[in-house]
């Protein structure tokens, strides 16, 4: 009866899309504000008599990976699929927000305070950091945990309510959405930080933070509702439903699965090799292809613009028509190919267009694929668990990668051996995919099926 009633909420096209958009536009603002300091690469390594913080290339670097050091060093991100799976939606999506929100009131406060000439040594990393950049470290960190215990919250909402349905065409909406926040962020901060203050981005990201957390609330009624009337169902009903309870035991169960393994690592070398560029692109598109400042923003926003209008269209192939490992190999294949061209000795800034869209069609297709096969391999109970664990290696990658190329970058201004850096990683994800393809095979997972049953 139970399940009876699930299925009935989950027919309602009207219930499920609501549902879509109120959580999609929560993490959308999230990503807005994880964005929000990549154009401000060039602002923040100014003199402070300028205007700016005086950090360097290096500093930058581990400002950029510190937003997984919680999540990574404290095993956060791993804690917060428990909290997900034993506490349900509705509270872990609340504490996420809150987490998030605290850790933007830490930046704006490290970037407006005077905290003069001050420095900070970390010897675990062997840095010398402005106390300025340090502060703003601990805040992208606090908001880092609440951003990633967001992102597997919304992706359990996803597979509850689309499961047996549109989830591809739903997740690709809610990576789009997401990646419009993205976009924003990298098109609008920098061209705003110029005329007001480094601040005004920050303080712009709050404001849209909180409205995506009054969103989440206006979720969490919905949510209360749909449990009451289960609760009311299996109140009378004689069935238990003790299987569907979340377990640690069911830890061990996910370790022993190979395709829980394999999405990982490819989630861990893709991610780590698009985020961390996006990073850093704004000022590449300034130092090697002469793209003035101003604009520059605009350039690196191309690629998750794209993906609003891509990645719902290869959602919907894949939910229709499968073949969702080879999507991702054509995917990652693209990528990698962009990253070959950036380090080519050419400064045409057509080219660079060039580069971005193909980058737009790589970042559409792999996540279009890669997230809704993950409920093929991991049963629900323990999905939140599983995506934790999943997105906890995926930061190692993106707390590493950036310190790496922002180092890379100290060294060699060409931005050669950081392209270098991310074609590397892209090779990888190409022979994780094709692996993926052989382990589907001998699993039958079904990740070259259509998400959709009647299809």
């Amino acid at each position: 009866m139970a399940e009876a009633i699930a299925k009935r909420l989950n027919d309602s096209a009207t219930a499920r899309w609501t549902v879509l958009f109120i959580v999609a536009f929560t993490m959308m603002m999230g990503y807005f504000i994880n964005d929000v300091m990549s154009p401000l690469e060039t602002l923040l390594e100014k003199p402070v008599s300028e205007g700016g913080l005086g950090w360097s290339s290096t500093d930058y670097g581990f400002f950029s990976g510190s937003g997984s050091f919680i999540n990574v060093f404290l095993l956060m991100l791993f804690f917060s699929g428990l909290i997900l799976d034993r506490m349900g939606v509705r509270f872990t999506g609340i504490l996420s927000c809150s987490l998030m929100v605290a850790g933007v009131l830490i930046k704006i406060y490290a970037v407006t305070a005077p905290l003069g000439g001050d420095t900070v040594t970390l010897p675990f990393f062997n840095l010398h950091l402005p106390l300025s950049a340090a502060l703003a470290a601990m805040g992208f960190s606090v908001f880092g945990v609440g951003y990633e215990m967001c992102g597997i919250t919304v992706s359990k909402v996803m597979v509850r309510w689309f499961t047996g349905h549109e989830l591809g065409l739903a997740m690709g909406l809610q990576v789009a959405m997401a990646r419009l926040g993205t976009a924003s962020a990298l098109s609008l901060s920098a061209p705003v930080a110029m005329r007001y203050s480094l601040s005004t981005p920050l303080l712009i990201g709050l404001l849209f933070l909180s409205l995506g957390f009054a969103c989440y609330l206006v979720y969490c009624v919905m949510d209360r509702k749909l449990e009451k009337e289960t609760l009311k169902v299996q109140s009378s009903s004689l069935k238990t439903h003790d299987d569907d309870s979340f377990r640690l035991s069911d830890i061990g169960g996910i370790l022993r699965n190979p395709g829980f393994w394999i999405v990982t690592l490819l989630c861990m070398v893709f991610y780590s090799a698009v985020s961390p560029f996006l990073k850093f692109a704004t000022k590449l598109m300034i130092a090697k292809y002469g793209v003035d400042a101003d604009v520059a923003g605009f350039f690196t926003s191309i690629a998750p613009f794209g993906t609003l209008l891509l990645t719902p269209i290869f959602g919907s192939i894949y939910d229709r028509w499968g073949k969702g490992v080879s999507i991702i190999i054509i995917g990652t294949t693209m990528l990698t190919c962009v990253y070959i061209g950036f380090s080519l000795p050419i400064h045409a800034s057509a080219f660079a267009i060039a580069m971005m869209i193909l980058l737009s069609i790589a970042y559409s297709l792999v996540p279009s694929a890669l997230w809704p096969g993950v409920p093929k391999m991991i049963p629900l109970k323990c999905l939140g668990t599983a995506y934790s664990m999943i997105f906890y290696i995926q930061n190692l990658g993106r707390s590493i990668v950036p310190m790496c190329v922002g180092r890379a970058n100290t060294a060699d201004p060409s931005y050669a051996t950081s392209m270098h850096i991310f074609a590397g990683l892209g090779f990888m994800a190409i022979a994780i995919a094709f692996l993926m393809l052989y382990i589907d095979k001998k699993k039958g997972y079904g990740l070259q099926l259509p998400n959709i049953k009647d299809c």
